[in-house]
Protein backbone atom coordinates (compact mmCIF):
# COMPACT_ATOMS: atom_id res chain seq x y z
CA UNK A 1 0.00 0.00 0.00
CA UNK A 2 2.28 2.63 1.20
CA UNK A 3 4.83 1.64 -1.87
CA UNK A 4 1.63 2.38 -4.20
CA UNK A 5 1.17 5.55 -2.75
CA UNK A 6 4.89 6.79 -3.05
CA UNK A 7 4.23 5.51 -6.91
CA UNK A 8 1.44 7.96 -6.98
CA UNK A 9 3.22 10.65 -5.85
CA UNK A 10 1.61 10.86 -2.08
CA UNK A 11 3.09 12.20 0.67
CA UNK A 12 3.54 10.21 3.74
CA UNK A 13 2.90 10.93 7.34
CA UNK A 14 3.86 9.18 10.03
CA UNK A 15 3.06 9.36 14.05
CA UNK A 16 5.19 6.68 15.88
CA UNK A 17 2.89 6.04 19.98
CA UNK A 18 2.45 3.90 22.62
CA UNK A 19 -1.11 4.17 22.47
CA UNK A 20 -3.49 5.48 25.19
CA UNK A 21 -3.99 8.20 22.80
CA UNK A 22 -5.15 11.17 23.96
CA UNK A 23 -5.76 14.75 22.09
CA UNK A 24 -2.07 15.31 21.71
CA UNK A 25 -1.47 12.47 19.91
CA UNK A 26 -4.55 12.97 17.57
CA UNK A 27 -3.34 16.16 16.57
CA UNK A 28 -0.20 14.94 15.52
CA UNK A 29 -2.50 12.75 13.30
CA UNK A 30 -4.48 15.14 12.32
CA UNK A 31 -1.78 16.90 11.32
CA UNK A 32 -0.18 14.21 9.38
CA UNK A 33 -3.03 14.09 7.33
CA UNK A 34 -3.64 17.83 6.74
CA UNK A 35 0.02 18.32 5.24
CA UNK A 36 0.72 14.92 3.54
CA UNK A 37 -2.12 13.20 2.44
CA UNK A 38 -1.74 9.94 4.46
CA UNK A 39 -0.98 10.08 8.00
CA UNK A 40 0.46 6.13 9.23
CA UNK A 41 0.18 5.55 13.07
CA UNK A 42 2.33 2.90 15.13
CA UNK A 43 1.43 1.85 18.49
CA UNK A 44 3.89 0.02 20.22
CA UNK A 45 4.97 0.01 23.88
CA UNK A 46 8.46 0.13 23.41
CA UNK A 47 10.19 -1.84 25.98
CA UNK A 48 14.09 -0.95 25.43
CA UNK A 49 13.26 2.91 27.03
CA UNK A 50 11.95 1.95 30.27
CA UNK A 51 14.64 1.34 33.27
CA UNK A 52 14.23 -1.37 35.66
CA UNK A 53 11.51 -0.83 37.94
CA UNK A 54 9.54 1.81 35.58
CA UNK A 55 6.04 1.27 34.37
CA UNK A 56 6.47 -1.27 31.53
CA UNK A 57 4.02 -3.80 32.46
CA UNK A 58 1.10 -1.12 33.60
CA UNK A 59 1.72 1.51 30.94
CA UNK A 60 -1.92 2.46 29.90
CA UNK A 61 -2.87 -0.02 26.68
CA UNK A 62 -6.44 0.18 24.72
CA UNK A 63 -5.94 -1.28 21.27
CA UNK A 64 -9.42 -1.55 20.46
CA UNK A 65 -10.36 2.44 21.52
CA UNK A 66 -6.87 3.70 20.21
CA UNK A 67 -8.47 2.27 17.09
CA UNK A 68 -11.57 3.73 16.84
CA UNK A 69 -9.91 7.29 17.85
CA UNK A 70 -7.41 7.17 15.19
CA UNK A 71 -10.14 6.73 12.38
CA UNK A 72 -12.33 9.25 13.68
CA UNK A 73 -8.79 11.69 13.38
CA UNK A 74 -7.80 10.24 9.93
CA UNK A 75 -5.30 7.73 10.08
CA UNK A 76 -5.10 5.74 6.98
CA UNK A 77 -3.20 3.07 7.94
CA UNK A 78 -2.23 1.51 11.76
CA UNK A 79 1.17 -0.26 12.36
CA UNK A 80 0.97 -2.38 15.57
CA UNK A 81 4.10 -4.28 15.44
CA UNK A 82 5.05 -7.18 17.99
CA UNK A 83 7.54 -7.02 20.34
CA UNK A 84 9.24 -10.03 18.23
CA UNK A 85 9.00 -7.57 15.14
CA UNK A 86 11.08 -4.88 15.79
CA UNK A 87 13.17 -7.19 18.41
CA UNK A 88 13.97 -10.32 17.17
CA UNK A 89 15.88 -13.01 18.89
CA UNK A 90 19.24 -12.34 19.37
CA UNK A 91 19.00 -8.51 18.58
CA UNK A 92 22.28 -6.48 19.69
CA UNK A 93 22.32 -3.46 18.07
CA UNK A 94 21.24 -0.20 19.35
CA UNK A 95 20.99 3.78 18.33
CA UNK A 96 22.46 5.58 21.08
CA UNK A 97 22.70 9.68 20.69
CA UNK A 98 26.04 10.68 22.83
CA UNK A 99 25.45 13.83 25.27
CA UNK A 100 21.88 15.09 24.59
CA UNK A 101 20.43 11.38 25.66
CA UNK A 102 22.74 11.92 29.01
CA UNK A 103 21.14 15.46 29.94
CA UNK A 104 17.65 16.18 31.66
CA UNK A 105 15.37 13.22 31.82
CA UNK A 106 18.64 11.10 30.69
CA UNK A 107 20.57 12.09 34.07
CA UNK A 108 18.34 9.72 35.99
CA UNK A 109 16.68 7.32 33.32
CA UNK A 110 19.94 6.02 31.66
CA UNK A 111 18.53 3.67 28.94
CA UNK A 112 15.93 5.57 27.96
CA UNK A 113 16.93 7.75 25.21
CA UNK A 114 18.69 4.74 23.57
CA UNK A 115 15.44 2.98 23.44
CA UNK A 116 14.00 5.58 21.94
CA UNK A 117 16.19 6.18 19.11
CA UNK A 118 16.62 2.83 18.43
CA UNK A 119 12.41 2.18 17.94
CA UNK A 120 12.28 5.28 15.97
CA UNK A 121 14.87 4.53 13.78
CA UNK A 122 13.91 0.77 13.31
CA UNK A 123 10.36 2.42 12.62
CA UNK A 124 11.49 5.23 10.32
CA UNK A 125 12.98 2.48 8.53
CA UNK A 126 9.98 0.16 8.24
CA UNK A 127 7.33 2.80 7.46
CA UNK A 128 9.82 5.37 5.58
CA UNK A 129 7.47 8.62 5.48
CA UNK A 130 8.46 11.62 3.64
CA UNK A 131 7.80 13.56 7.62
CA UNK A 132 7.84 11.91 10.92
CA UNK A 133 5.77 14.00 13.89
CA UNK A 134 6.65 14.22 17.33
CA UNK A 135 4.58 16.55 20.02
CA UNK A 136 6.54 19.34 21.54
CA UNK A 137 5.97 18.50 25.02
CA UNK A 138 8.83 15.71 24.65
CA UNK A 139 11.23 18.83 23.37
CA UNK A 140 14.25 16.45 24.48
CA UNK A 141 12.88 13.46 22.40
CA UNK A 142 12.69 15.78 19.31
CA UNK A 143 16.28 16.80 20.23
CA UNK A 144 17.65 13.79 20.63
CA UNK A 145 16.04 12.20 17.43
CA UNK A 146 16.72 15.29 14.88
CA UNK A 147 20.31 14.90 15.66
CA UNK A 148 20.10 10.83 15.08
CA UNK A 149 18.29 11.80 11.73
CA UNK A 150 21.22 14.34 10.85
CA UNK A 151 23.82 12.21 11.89
CA UNK A 152 22.88 9.41 10.23
CA UNK A 153 21.80 10.70 7.15
CA UNK A 154 18.54 9.47 7.73
CA UNK A 155 16.37 11.15 4.46
CA UNK A 156 13.13 11.99 6.98
CA UNK A 157 11.71 15.59 7.69
CA UNK A 158 11.23 15.29 11.60
CA UNK A 159 8.44 18.04 12.50
CA UNK A 160 6.81 19.09 16.23
CA UNK A 161 3.89 20.57 16.92
CA UNK A 162 2.62 21.79 19.91
CA UNK A 163 1.92 20.42 23.23
CA UNK A 164 -1.85 20.02 23.61
CA UNK A 165 -2.88 20.99 27.10
CA UNK A 166 -6.20 20.66 29.68
CA UNK A 167 -8.35 23.36 30.30
CA UNK A 168 -5.96 24.29 33.49
CA UNK A 169 -2.36 23.93 31.56
CA UNK A 170 -1.67 20.11 32.51
CA UNK A 171 0.17 18.85 29.32
CA UNK A 172 -2.02 15.95 28.25
CA UNK A 173 -0.18 12.64 28.73
CA UNK A 174 -0.94 8.99 28.76
CA UNK A 175 0.56 8.85 32.53
CA UNK A 176 -1.79 11.40 33.66
CA UNK A 177 -3.93 8.31 34.13
CA UNK A 178 -2.13 7.57 36.88
CA UNK A 179 -2.92 10.53 39.14
CA UNK A 180 -5.74 10.37 41.46
CA UNK A 181 -8.14 13.12 42.25
CA UNK A 182 -6.35 14.97 44.72
CA UNK A 183 -2.67 14.91 42.22
CA UNK A 184 -4.69 15.70 39.16
CA UNK A 185 -5.74 18.94 40.61
CA UNK A 186 -2.09 19.67 42.03
CA UNK A 187 -0.23 18.87 38.35
CA UNK A 188 -1.12 22.02 36.87
CA UNK A 189 1.10 23.78 39.30
CA UNK A 190 4.21 22.67 37.08
CA UNK A 191 2.95 24.36 33.89
CA UNK A 192 2.06 27.56 36.23
CA UNK A 193 5.70 27.43 37.15
CA UNK A 194 7.14 27.25 33.74
CA UNK A 195 4.89 30.27 32.36
CA UNK A 196 5.95 32.35 35.57
CA UNK A 197 9.86 31.63 34.46
CA UNK A 198 8.68 32.66 30.72
CA UNK A 199 7.14 36.33 32.47
CA UNK A 200 10.02 37.23 34.40
CA UNK A 201 12.22 36.83 30.55
CA UNK A 202 9.20 39.03 29.03
CA UNK A 203 9.22 41.34 31.58
CA UNK A 204 12.96 42.13 30.61
CA UNK A 205 15.13 39.32 32.61
CA UNK A 206 17.83 38.16 31.27
CA UNK A 207 19.57 36.18 33.74
CA UNK A 208 19.01 32.34 33.95
CA UNK A 209 18.83 31.63 37.51
CA UNK A 210 16.72 34.51 37.85
CA UNK A 211 14.26 33.60 35.32
CA UNK A 212 14.64 29.58 36.87
CA UNK A 213 14.00 31.48 40.02
CA UNK A 214 10.91 32.85 39.73
CA UNK A 215 9.68 28.94 38.40
CA UNK A 216 10.77 27.21 41.41
CA UNK A 217 9.13 29.86 43.40
CA UNK A 218 5.84 29.09 41.89
CA UNK A 219 6.27 25.39 42.20
CA UNK A 220 7.20 25.93 45.77
CA UNK A 221 3.67 26.27 46.30
CA UNK A 222 2.14 23.39 45.79
CA UNK A 223 4.08 20.89 48.08
CA UNK A 224 2.75 17.58 46.57
CA UNK A 225 4.64 17.88 43.49
CA UNK A 226 8.88 16.84 44.10
CA UNK A 227 11.12 18.36 41.29
CA UNK A 228 13.08 16.76 39.74
CA UNK A 229 14.77 19.13 37.30
CA UNK A 230 13.91 22.97 36.58
CA UNK A 231 16.37 24.17 34.19
CA UNK A 232 16.98 26.80 31.28
CA UNK A 233 19.38 25.65 28.86
CA UNK A 234 20.06 26.31 24.87
CA UNK A 235 17.86 24.47 22.33
CA UNK A 236 20.39 23.22 20.26
CA UNK A 237 22.83 21.11 22.91
CA UNK A 238 20.68 21.18 25.95
CA UNK A 239 23.56 22.86 27.74
CA UNK A 240 22.68 25.32 30.91
CA UNK A 241 22.69 28.99 30.16
CA UNK A 242 23.80 31.97 32.24
CA UNK A 243 21.82 34.68 29.74
CA UNK A 244 18.28 34.12 27.96
CA UNK A 245 19.52 34.62 24.73
CA UNK A 246 18.68 33.11 21.60
CA UNK A 247 16.38 29.60 21.30
CA UNK A 248 16.04 28.09 24.33
CA UNK A 249 14.01 25.56 26.33
CA UNK A 250 12.60 26.21 30.24
CA UNK A 251 12.06 22.41 31.05
CA UNK A 252 11.06 20.55 34.14
CA UNK A 253 10.59 17.36 35.25
CA UNK A 254 8.48 15.96 38.33
CA UNK A 255 6.89 13.30 40.49
CA UNK A 256 3.52 13.62 41.73
CA UNK A 257 2.42 10.37 43.28
CA UNK A 258 2.55 7.69 40.94
CA UNK A 259 3.14 9.76 38.32
CA UNK A 260 6.22 11.34 36.51
CA UNK A 261 5.63 14.65 34.49
CA UNK A 262 7.06 16.74 32.31
CA UNK A 263 6.89 19.92 30.65
CA UNK A 264 8.74 22.96 28.77
CA UNK A 265 8.28 25.80 27.35
CA UNK A 266 10.36 27.00 23.92
CA UNK A 267 11.10 30.49 23.88
CA UNK A 268 13.26 32.69 21.35
CA UNK A 269 14.58 35.03 23.29
CA UNK A 270 15.98 38.45 21.85
CA UNK A 271 15.15 42.33 21.87
CA UNK A 272 11.39 40.48 22.47
CA UNK A 273 10.36 36.93 23.82
CA UNK A 274 8.28 34.59 21.83
CA UNK A 275 7.50 30.98 22.26
CA UNK A 276 8.46 28.29 19.80
CA UNK A 277 8.55 24.91 18.69
CA UNK A 278 11.32 22.60 19.54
Amino acid sequence: MLDERRTSGARIGFVPTMGALHEGHLSLVRGAARECGLAVVSIFVNPTQFEPGEDFDRYPRDREGDRRKLGEAGAGLVFLPETETLYPPGSSTFVHVERLSRLLCGATREGHFRGVATVVWKLLEIVSPHVAYFGAKDAQQVVVIRRMVRDLFGPWEIRSLPTVREKDGLAMSSRNAYLSAEERAAAPALYRALSAARARAEDGERRAERIVAAARGELEKERRIDPEYLTLVSLADLQPVEQAEGDLLLAAAARLGAARLIDNICLRVGAEVEEILP
